[in-house]
């Protein structure tokens, strides 16, 4: 039984991963994924640390390899992959108060994603203008359409 619960685990994690670089190239080719503005979609995934720890590995070795496949800056595929990680143990620590646990990558990304744009994309615009929109488009992606996310695993947690 062991050995089963591991696998299951295992394969959870690589489906989170592979969901998340899925949806981040959607996000990509409607060019919402990366920039000032951005809206990942993946973002929504989230959430899922509420319902499974092992998706905090495969949120972030999704957003590694999202941010590979689509030619991050160096600088932003490791704090980028940083605020992700960041972002899912909180979510996974505070999964017994959803509305905060929500808020973690949110917080993580609005905080280190606008210094990523800052210095590995050397933007001019304000530290405060790109943590903003960053905020933005998190609030979308983890809070909107991940309460979507939440609502459909809490229906179908059985069957998970």
């Amino acid at each position: 039984m062991k050995n089963q619960t591991k696998t299951v685990a295992l394969t959870r994690a690589a489906m989170t991963a592979a969901l998340y670089v899925v949806l981040t190239l959607v996000a990509s080719m409607l060019g919402l994924a990366s920039g000032v503005v951005q809206i990942r979609l993946s973002e929504a995934l989230t959430v899922l640390p509420i319902f499974f720890a092992e998706s905090i590995g495969g949120l972030t070795i999704g957003c590694l390899i999202a941010n590979l496949i689509t030619l991050c800056a160096p600088l932003d595929v490791i704090f980028g992959t940083l605020a992700t990680l960041i972002g899912a143990i909180g979510t996974r620590a505070l999964r017994k108060h959803r509305p905060l646990a929500v808020m973690c990558p949110i917080v993580s990304n609005t905080v280190i994603v606008p210094f990523v744009l800052k210095y590995a994309y050397e933007l001019g615009d304000a530290w405060w203008y790109m943590a903003l929109t960053v905020c933005i488009g998190e609030i979308i992606s983890c809070a909107i359409l991940g309460t979507i996310v939440i609502k459909i695993f809490d229906r179908y947690k059985t069957r998970l």
